[in-house]
């Protein structure tokens, strides 16, 4: 049996403000934008090369508090690159870190930060993301 994440459900206060942060700074495809009837909107968003995507919305959704998710994880090949496009696309991400692993990764690069190479970020209603560098699955 082969069992396949799709979706997660991110809560947010602002559909359209979030949409914006997903679309235009992180650069998620937007697969569909539907209002069902007034109160009930969906929005799912993709990241890029990903098999799942994220929803948001209202009425539709199950109600959650705006930024109560908090974990999300994003995989990279290549998180010195990555860290450059968040802040060039104006994301308030940390710096990169080397969590568990050789403390001198960070300095190093490459290879050097595949799975301890990580960068954190909140969206806009503050649900928390990880950004981790897993060179193999590129």
């Amino acid at each position: 049996m082969k069992w396949t994440l799709e979706v997660v459900v991110v809560p947010v206060a602002d559909i359209d403000r979030a949409k914006a942060f997903y679309a235009d700074r992180l650069g998620f495809v937007v697969d569909h934008d539907v209002t069902v009837s007034p109160g009930n909107r969906l929005v799912q968003l993709t990241p890029p090369g990903s098999g799942c995507s994220i929803v948001i919305g209202e009425g539709v959704v199950p109600p959650m508090p705006p930024g109560s998710v908090q974990g999300l994880q994003l995989v990279v090949p290549d998180l010195v690159r990555a860290h450059a496009e968040l802040v060039e696309r104006g994301v308030e991400v940390g710096d990169i870190r080397s969590v568990g692993g050789d403390p001198e990764a960070v300095q190093r690069g490459g290879t050097a930060l595949d799975n301890v190479g990580f960068v954190f970020f909140s969206d806009p209603d503050g649900n928390g993301w990880a950004v981790q560098q897993i060179s193999a699955r590129a």
